[in-house]
């Protein structure tokens, strides 16, 4: 690995989505490289190691998505790391998370801890101090985070204020990727329209006064790309929402897909993948590392093509 694993950088107070517009620009890219450290999965020599226990696993798992940030951060704006993996392995899974964030933002890429929190209260508000705001004289954990909002709009509360006094962004799911979501974000109002359409009205309105110098809102959308036509729908009911866009790859999804959530300029949308990046050499012992950024440097070239930037 060619950086420090504990970086220190100044707090970060500039809006979040000009942080990112600036950084879609300068890279010519909207790609997300999703963080997803499965054991199984890893490189085979890898994947002994990290079968002797957690400790050895969440060792492995930073060296792991440590290795990914070196390959894709020429072709990626953002990782977005599953806190779901790391919390598996105990507090020496969290703390490799810690550090793999680090490792990222000292690699010049925003970080978006994909932790789909949601809660009221105090609960929220010590979420919002787990991932979006300063840590003394340390950085916040991560740039943004992934959120439930279907608590409601105090549960965002925190959320919201992390954005406005440290530069925050946040991204609520709406309509995600999995088929199951349907049962729940495709029902139909007494009033007309589907839940997901009505929650994405809130994020409107939740991001209205948080819009940037780039006309992007630091309150953003979780939008699966495997839905293209909703994925349109999402970008006329959000027009200043950056939409996250997971779903490409794995999950089949393609960029081409996703072209009319660009309406918005080249960041008004992030693809994010997982599995085909980080693991794009499968289970041999070929170079994880250049394997993933061939393929994120592909994937990036193609969507840039898309967004019609």
């Amino acid at each position: 690995m060619a950086q420090d694993l504990h970086p220190r950088s100044a707090v970060a107070v500039t809006h979040f989505a000009d942080r990112l517009t600036d950084a879609v620009e300068r890279k010519r890219s909207q790609l997300v490289v999703g963080l997803d450290p499965v054991v199984e999965q890893l490189p085979r020599g890898l994947r002994r190691e990290a079968e002797a226990g957690r400790a050895e696993a969440a060792s492995v798992f930073v060296r792991f998505c440590c290795g990914i940030v070196d390959a894709v951060a020429p072709h990626a704006v953002a990782v977005k790391p599953q806190s779901a993996f790391f919390e598996a392995l105990g507090s020496a899974g969290v703390r490799a998370f810690e550090e793999v964030c680090a490792y990222a933002r000292a690699a010049d890429l925003l970080v978006i801890a994909d932790a789909k929190r949601g809660d009221i209260g105090s609960t929220a508000r010590a979420y919002a101090a787990a991932f979006v705001e300063p840590r003394g004289a340390e950085p916040p954990l991560a740039d943004a985070v992934t959120l439930n909002p279907y608590l409601g709009g105090d549960s965002l509360e925190p959320f919201l204020t992390a954005c406005r006094q440290h530069g925050a962004g946040i991204f609520c799911l709406v309509k995600t990727s999995n088929p199951g979501g349907a049962d729940v974000q495709d029902v139909t109002l007494s009033g007309g329209g589907r839940l997901w359409e009505h929650v994405a009205g809130l994020v409107h309105d939740w991001g209205d006064d948080l819009v940037g110098d780039s006309g992007l809102s630091a309150v953003g959308a979780v939008v699966g790309a495997t839905f293209p036509r909703e994925v349109a729908e999402a970008r006329s009911l959000l027009p200043q929402a950056v939409l996250l866009l997971p779903g490409i790859g794995a999950q089949g999804g393609a960029p081409a897909d996703v072209a009319p959530a660009f309406a918005a300029g080249p960041a008004g949308a992030l693809v994010s993948a997982s599995r085909s990046v980080i693991y794009a050499v499968g289970n041999g012992e070929d170079d994880y590392r250049a394997a993933a950024g061939a393929e994120a440097q592909r994937l990036a070239r193609e969507v840039w093509a898309v967004s019609g930037a």
